[in-house]
């Protein structure tokens, strides 16, 4: 929320921006142990530990929920649709260049 302060903003861009990365991340690892670079359980304890600690998906949750509390609707749902579609995109970016890496 500290960011939302000091940029003025309604979007909560602090909490995006880490469930993003921890997409990407995650999206690395699986592509690494789809190409044979990186054995399951590397990626169990990764996925599972680091995207865990990383990211913040109930402060998305409730941030979304605060925003359309609030009268901010419109916010609320460009929070959801842009969470979901640039993590689904980080996650398939991060696959994408760990099998190109690996394969």
């Amino acid at each position: 929320m500290a960011e939302q302060k000091r940029r003025d903003t309604a979007l909560p861009w602090g909490t995006f921006t880490v469930n993003v990365v921890g997409c990407l991340i995650l999206g690395l690892l699986s592509g690494a142990v789809a190409a044979g670079a990186a054995l399951s359980q590397v990626q169990l304890l990764l996925g599972t530990g680091l995207c865990r600690v990383l990211t913040t998906y109930s402060t998305f949750s409730y941030e979304s929920l605060r925003l359309a509390e609030g009268g901010a609707r419109f916010f609320a749902a460009a929070n959801v649709v842009a969470s979901v579609v640039a993590g689904l995109g980080a996650a398939f970016v991060g696959v994408s260049f760990a099998e190109a890496m690996w394969a």
